[in-house]
């Protein structure tokens, strides 16, 4: 880069190095302690159980049944919520 007569070039610095804040570190470090305890659940959770429904029964992995009874809860939750919201 050349300098305009007279003023002696400044050298270009190249930006300092995003650092990560102490919280963004302990949010990151918690993530990955909570994949770690879902995963080591899901694989100590891998045995068959049988499901009983209204008409009939199937077999399917614990995890799976734990996984949609929560996905289950998660939906009724939901619309319950949007229930008691509209009543007001």
């Amino acid at each position: 880069m050349m300098a305009a007569p007279g003023q002696t070039p400044t050298p270009k610095v190249p930006p300092k190095a995003a650092r990560r804040s102490s919280g963004e570190m302990a949010r990151t470090g918690a993530m990955v302690v909570l994949a770690v305890l879902i995963t080591l659940f899901a694989v100590t959770n891998l045995d068959e159980v049988k499901v009983h429904w209204i008409f009939g029964s199937s077999r399917a992995p614990l995890i799976i049944v734990i996984v949609i009874s929560l996905l289950v809860g998660i939906v009724l939750t939901y619309f319950a919520e949007r229930l008691v919201r509209k009543r007001r």
